[in-house]
């Protein structure tokens, strides 16, 4: 409990929350980060200090959302270092036989010239330090879905993961399906994994008015109405098998049903546009690309539903956005999400076309299906807020770091979990 010869209780816990994240590339990774800083921000009723670690030339996405106990920490080195060291290691990482040593990056510094007490590491892709740290690997999509994967990828992330998981002083899960799921493959000690629930941040972004929702409409070239999925075009987001149960209503049913997908599109979009092609949908369905926070929250306005047929999750942040949003919700069984959807949407088989077919056409065509979904969708939205999830590490950056407990701390470190 010493620093130095002074009780550490004495003063005020500085906790640092790695952010280095270059503006939109990250989706739901960054979406977290800004929530995390939104709720930290508005915890003004006691001492701590909240640094937020970011590059100087990618910290725009985040630097309006930190406010009060809230402040950037820039790297110590600059960009030029910066990125020949990034560029030196590239080459050492895949060096055959020992490279992959070098995909576990040490700390340049900063955070232990700041004194910092805890840091948290958000980012899966951490470094290695003496200060305290909480480590969050989103999920394991590696192990369980591992084909888009090269041998290398897997194996630097195994590497890096278990390094992380095993010098961490807790390991930070959204939902018990991935808590067990970090159990069961890392070996860890169920004390040492926590579940700590995300929540939404449509709030965080511009209120749309009625002109920006006519302007979004028009820029986006969006349909009278729409299916909406956000998500990276990554292979397990699924986009083909959606397209396959829209193709099969349009033949089935004679219902042809426009989908809007904002996000990323990385290189696997190619082979999502040739099936888009393939199938005739190229005129309902809108890929945009990523898309301004105005934007999105613009499209959660002007959608009909939310459709999520991830093949895999460690959490499914648009869902909760819909949720937020007063959207319906058509979603996949797979992984995670029936821990966080409960009974507040309507669930299908991800990799059954048919399955995915049936709940959409439901979803589509059923008015008071999507008024009563919405409804549940709301109360069940409500018990997850970034306010709540920044209470809660608060409490766990409290326990690693030293510092006493207050009763709410207490209370939310003994309540089971919401997921």
């Amino acid at each position: 409990m010493t620093d130095g010869g002074q009780d550490r209780s004495a003063k005020p816990l500085r906790v640092c929350v790695d952010a280095r994240l270059p503006t939109g590339r990250h989706g739901g990774v960054q979406q977290a980060l800004i929530g995390i800083a939104s709720g930290l921000s508005k915890l003004t009723d006691s001492d701590e200090e909240y640094l937020f670690l970011a590059n100087p030339e990618h910290d725009d996405w985040l630097r309006p959302h930190l406010t009060g106990p809230c402040r950037l920490l820039h790297p110590r080195r600059g960009y030029l270092w910066r990125r020949g060291a990034a560029a030196a290691r590239a080459v050492l990482e895949r060096l055959p036989a020992v490279g992959i040593r070098f995909a576990v990056r040490p700390s340049d510094g900063t955070i232990e010239r700041e004194n910092v007490d805890v840091v948290h590491l958000p980012i899966q892709d951490a470094f290695v330090t003496s200060v305290p740290s909480i480590y969050q690997p989103h999920d394991l999509l590696h192990l369980h879905l591992p084909e888009p994967f090269s041998r290398w990828e897997r194996g630097r992330r195994e590497v890096v993961y278990r390094t992380h998981c095993k010098r961490s002083e807790a390991v930070i899960a959204m939902t018990s399906w991935g808590k067990r799921d970090l159990e069961d493959h890392y070996a860890l000690p169920p004390e040492k994994v926590q579940v700590v629930p995300w929540g939404s941040v449509l709030w965080e972004y511009p209120e749309p008015t009625e002109s920006d929702l006519g302007e979004v409409r028009a820029g986006l070239d969006l349909p009278d109405a729409f299916l909406l999925y956000p998500a990276q075009t990554w292979p397990h987001k699924n986009h083909e098998r959606l397209l396959e149960a829209l193709a099969l209503i349009s033949e089935r049913d004679g219902v042809k049903i426009p989908l809007v997908c904002p996000g990323r599109r990385n290189r696997h979009f190619r082979s999502i546009r040739r099936r888009m092609e393939e199938l005739g949908l190229e005129a309902t369905t809108r890929f945009p690309g990523f898309v301004t926070p105005l934007e999105l929250r613009a499209l959660y306005v002007l959608g009909r539903a939310l459709v999520f047929p991830s093949l895999f999750e460690g959490w499914g942040l648009p869902v909760c956005e819909a949720f937020s949003a007063g959207l319906p919700v058509a979603c996949s069984t797979a992984t995670s999400l029936p821990d966080l959807v409960s009974d507040a949407a309507l669930t299908f088989d991800p990799g059954e076309p048919e399955e995915i077919a049936d709940a959409v056409s439901r979803l589509w065509t059923d008015a008071e299906l999507r008024r009563s979904l919405a409804e549940r969708g709301q109360k069940r939205g409500d018990l997850f807020s970034f306010d709540r999830t920044a209470r809660l590490l608060r409490a766990h950056y409290r326990r690693i770091g030293g510092r006493p407990l207050s009763e709410e701390d207490r209370i939310l470190l003994a309540s089971p979990p919401l997921t």
